[in-house]
């Protein structure tokens, strides 16, 4: 989709320093993508006291690869 947007200078000077994005699109796109991840990130806080584990689930072995 093409659209003309206005875009803050100082901010997308700011915003390259932490991309690794050689254009405005490559950074545009960068930041939407981080920008839907965070969202559905905050959509998994509202599992929280919703999920039962089984009572022999034991995390600690599985972080060790057993």
């Amino acid at each position: 989709m093409r659209t003309n947007i206005v875009l803050d200078d100082e901010l997308l000077r700011e915003a390259f320093k932490y991309s690794k994005a050689k254009t405005k699109k490559e950074l545009i796109h960068e930041a939407l993508r981080e920008y839907v991840e965070a969202r559905r990130r905050v959509d998994l806080r509202k599992l929280r006291g919703k999920i039962s584990f089984r009572e022999d689930y034991d995390y600690k072995a599985l972080r060790r690869g057993r």
